[in-house]
């Protein structure tokens, strides 16, 4: 490990609430990962993703998720960088948290994304995992703006962007799948969220591979 964050020293970086610990997937996290996408994401009568991932048969849907994961590392750039983190819930894989951003260092305003495996879900941690990138986004990287956005029957999504205080800044209609869905958007200001007292979230690794963010 000692060599492998030598030399991409974002496999070094650590968040970590109370039950959750958030880190960059190396290849055999990805295996743990895929297997718990594998089992199910969401109920197969709906869909909560722009791009319909998971309805991919397999073994296509694995050779898919582990090319996408690598692509992230491939394409990262200071400019334009999408950070995966897998989540570890209570030491077991449970899913993935995104934060990405294009021109950082000049707009200072990421996006988030997300999904958990079915048997993970209900129990707090969508909300848990949403808070820990916030905080590394606003306390540790100086972003001025998180937004996010849910299709209007996501309901789990936008019950955690709700609950955490986000500003809802409308309703668009998405093409996805030859189809018009409803999405509505979400904004967290630096000011929305300083606004309220927060859990505790803890980073390591940051220092190593802050140049990697534009900061």
């Amino acid at each position: 490990m000692i060599r492998t964050v030598f030399y991409w020293p974002l496999f070094g970086l650590r968040i970590r609430t109370e039950r959750l610990e958030l880190r960059l997937p190396t290849d055999p996290d990805l295996f743990e990962l895929v297997a718990v996408a594998l089992a199910g994401v969401h109920d197969p009568a709906q869909m909560p993703f722009l791009e319909p991932w998971t309805q991919t048969p397999s073994p296509g849907f694995e050779r898919g998720f582990l090319q996408y994961h690598w692509s992230t590392r491939a394409n990262w750039r200071p400019e334009s960088w999408q950070l995966e983190l897998g989540v570890w819930a209570e030491g077991r894989a449970a899913g993935a948290q995104a934060i990405s951003a294009g021109g950082f260092a000049e707009h200072r305003s990421v996006s988030t994304g997300s999904w958990l495996g079915l048997p993970f879900q209900g129990r707090g941690y969508g909300k848990e995992m949403r808070s820990a990138v916030l905080a590394f986004a606003f306390e540790h990287l100086g972003a001025e703006m998180v937004t996010t956005s849910a299709f209007t029957d996501n309901a789990a999504s936008i019950a955690v962007s709700r609950s955490l205080g986000y500003e809802e800044t409308g309703v668009e209609h998405v093409e996805t799948q030859g189809q018009l869905r409803e999405a509505i958007g979400f904004l967290m200001t630096r000011d929305l969220w300083q606004a309220r007292e927060r859990p505790v979230v803890l980073v390591e690794g940051l220092e190593e591979c802050r140049e990697f963010f534009g900061v």
